[in-house]
């Protein structure tokens, strides 16, 4: 009764009330206010100053696979043992197994989901098969054993393994699943994996990946990931050490996450010998598979005399995944690339239809960016980096890739789809380090590894073209998703099956916010201190979004909660807002300026004035025109002349500066709390440029106002005027007004929808 009668008095009085005990009016509000609500609370696991705590743990899944392809039937048959050791301090009485090729299903969740409108228009063939003949994919589990065996309970897209007894803190565990699945066309069916059948000559090129049963995660920070696979919110997986078998077609070249172990039984005298140049070269890739060799393997007969297998064995340490690739048409070629005295081999396979590109460019963009993202992140661990060409994807796996990427029929290609398969190309090779090394989770924070690694993709592009058409990663990028209505976007910080605008949210608004942290806010040598910190504490582990936001602020000493949570947990943006401009001489004491200064400052507004004006019409001869006698001394004195004495005072004096005091309002219109930039222009055509902490707007979150001395006056004052903020209008950050404003963004975009055309085509045509 006491609680409900204080809230009652509170509200007769005209108090705020109160929320969970505390009045409203000291809840904080401010843009400012430190995140110790969003984020976990620090512990003996993750510290506050974002590195592993002294009690950090991981469990380990080690995996001994064989792996047979059926080219006829596009199936796979799998046998595996895991061997997975439990370093935390639980004890498990269960395990939890991923089946992500059961989103695949008909009646997954993943199918149940999907919405959609009936159609304007279709046939019967599309009825049949859109919404009858679906495609039968998912795993069929054979068997779970360990000597016995074992009882397991599949939901949906992960299987709960129960163990016969616990498996007690650092203990070891071994069992073994057999299973098989039809492989997914691809290009029919989509998927970040499957075949693509070439029909005219009967081949078929395969990208396999989520192909076999993998251990989900169990973690300090979120017990089991088990959270299901329903296609946009990829994968959270231990480290352990592989070794596969994989049995295909013989006359197939298999391109997987690991060294060959077996190398001198699969590989004939030739490619043996060429794979060992590769090795040893540096400058330019050695073809170790050529384009006329791929041809000839293609050929009806050559297929048909090639009946038997072969069995390419495959050893991979540390690693987080397992993928391959297989086809007769593969072309390779390959190059050595060192990172602190550690070489690794750079790869590409592709089929005929990727050249003239792919042969030129792939394996030196795959070795470029392994130099680049090292500089940047951590030195590249392995000993392979291989890029896959299939049309129309980009995925990614340890030590492998699959990319998109494809000229036209004739061999020609336009400027988009040059620019298209070296980006994608640094991006999937890329997420070796984000989030193959720094392993975040996926399932969970898709930006933690899009995002991160899109970013760096910027820095490796312009590092290999300093006029690269980058599409994320400058500020002035992101402004169109940014100004968008609030109703299309959700905050970075949302879940990864949650995400609308894909793309924006997870890839280019987290890439654009730390390309403003390393230019804008911290600046280059500061960012890059703090983040390659990250990278280096995080390698081989499994990071947090806090553990992020608490080392960059750690390493760089510098708050910056107020960045993450505008950035990362708010629909907020950035509109600063130039509203008024005054500008006023310094006072000088200079008695002619003086003079002039009194006499316009007493005459000016006066002379303009209406009723002055038109007394001067109408009124003339005043009494005082016309009548000496209603005249005195002051009537002909000079009020604005300085007298004797006043001149010679301030001659004395010292004269002091000269110059001008410009008052700036400035309002923040959108939001979101951003450092202030401002460019000035003089008469003279020179410029000038303040800066001011995003702490300028600490105590006045909406509007402040702020004088600026300068020697010289400004004839134009602009905000943000290297479009390095994101501002999302730009019409009102200049004085005076400018209807132009910032008109020379159009022709570099206009640049990029040119590349849609083939002008290399056409030059061949002339």
């Amino acid at each position: 009764m006491k609680r409900i009668y204080s809230l009652l008095a509170a509200t007769l009085m005209g108090s705020t009330v109160f929320a969970q005990g505390v009045p409203t009016e000291r809840i904080s509000t401010s843009k400012f206010r430190q995140l110790e609500q969003e984020l976990p609370t620090p512990n003996a696991y993750r510290t506050a100053s974002g590195a592993p705590g002294h009690e950090y743990y991981q469990n380990k899944a080690s995996y001994d696979m064989s792996i047979t392809l059926d080219e006829r039937t596009h199936r796979i048959d799998g046998s595996e043992w895991i061997t997975y050791t439990n370093n935390s301090p639980d004890a498990l009485t269960y395990l939890w197994v991923q089946l992500d090729q059961n989103m695949r299903k008909p009646g997954s969740m993943t199918d149940l989901k999907k919405t959609g409108e009936l159609p304007k228009s279709i046939t019967p063939a599309q009825v049949q098969e859109r919404y009858i003949d679906q495609f039968e994919g998912g795993f069929v589990v054979d068997g779970v054993s360990n000597g016995g065996a074992l009882p397991y309970t599949i939901v949906n897209t992960m299987m709960r393994v129960d163990l016969p007894s616990p498996l007690k803190p650092g203990s070891t565990y071994k069992f073994k699943i057999d299973w098989h699945y039809t492989i997914n066309d691809r290009m029919t069916d989509g998927g970040r994996s499957g075949y693509e059948h070439f029909e005219e000559e009967n081949n078929t090129l395969y990208t396999i990946a989520q192909f076999f049963p993998r251990m989900a995660v169990y973690g300090d920070n979120v017990g089991w990931q088990h959270k299901q696979f329903l296609g946009q919110g990829e994968f959270t997986l231990p480290f352990g050490d592989y070794k596969v078998a994989i049995t295909v077609p013989e006359d197939h070249i298999v391109a997987a996450t690991g060294v060959l172990t077996n190398e001198s039984s699969i590989l004939n005298a030739t490619q043996r010998k060429r794979l060992a140049q590769a090795r040893q070269s540096f400058d330019n890739p050695v073809i170790i598979v050529t384009e006329e060799e791929a041809r000839a393997a293609e050929n009806t007969e050559a297929k048909a005399k090639a009946t038997g297998t072969k069995t390419w064995i495959f050893k991979a340490d540390n690693v987080r995944d397992f993928a391959f690739a297989t086809s007769r048409k593969f072309i390779w070629d390959a190059m050595a690339v060192t990172v602190n005295g550690k070489t690794t081999l750079a790869e590409s396979f592709y089929p005929k239809e990727g050249n003239p590109l792919w042969e030129q460019y792939s394996t030196r963009v795959v070795a470029h960016t392994i130099r680049s993202y090292s500089q940047h992140t951590v030195d590249y661990p392995y000993p392979r980096a291989i890029s896959v060409h299939t049309a129309d994807i980009g995925m990614e796996y340890p030590m492998i890739c699959f990319n998109g990427g494809r000229p036209d029929a004739d061999g020609t290609y336009s400027e988009g789809t040059k620019h298209g398969m070296i980006s994608v190309i640094i991006h999937e090779v890329g997420h070796n380090f984000f989030p193959m090394i720094i392993n975040s989770d996926e399932r969970q924070w898709t930006w933690m590894d899009e995002g991160l690694n899109t970013f760096v993709q910027y820095l490796a592009e312009q590092e290999w073209d300093i006029h690269y058409p980058a599409r994320r990663g400058p500020a002035y990028r992101i402004v169109d998703y940014m100004r968008s209505p609030a109703m299309n976007m959700v905050p970075i910080m949302t879940n990864s099956e949650s995400i609308l605008q894909f793309g924006n949210n997870a890839y280019g608004k987290p890439a654009t916010a730390l390309n403003i942290l390393r230019e804008t806010v911290l600046g280059r040598e500061l960012f890059d201190y703090a983040f390659k910190t990250y990278c280096e504490r995080w390698a081989f582990k499994h990071p947090a979004p806090a553990d992020l936001f608490r080392t960059m602020e750690d390493a760089s000493g510098v708050d910056l909660d107020w960045f993450w949570r505008g950035w990362f947990y708010t629909t907020e943006f950035t509109d600063q807002s130039l509203d008024k401009v005054r500008i006023a001489a310094v006072p000088t004491l200079d008695p002619a300026t003086l003079e002039a200064q009194r006499r316009y400052e007493g005459t000016h507004d006066q002379a303009r004035h209406i009723g002055q004006t038109r007394n001067e019409e109408e009124l003339r001869p005043t009494i005082v025109d016309n009548t000496p006698a209603a005249s005195d001394f002051y009537n002909s004195y000079d009020r604005y002349a300085l007298s004797a004495s006043d001149k010679k005072a301030l001659e004395a004096m010292d004269a002091g500066p000269t110059g001008y005091l410009h008052e700036l309002s400035i309002s923040n219109k959108g939001g979101l709390i951003m450092p202030v930039i401002v460019g000035f222009t003089f008469e003279d055509g020179t410029t000038h440029v303040e800066r001011y902490p995003a702490e300028i707007w600490i105590k006045h979150e909406e509007s402040f106002v702020k004088t600026v001395y300068l020697p010289k006056k400004a004839v134009k004052i602009e905000l943000d005027p290297f479009l390095e903020t994101a501002d999302t209008d730009t019409y009102n950050n200049i004085w005076p007004a400018d209807v132009n404003v910032h008109l020379e963004a159009l022709p570099e975009r206009s640049r990029w929808e040119s590349w849609r055309s083939n002008p290399m085509r056409d030059a061949q045509r002339n």
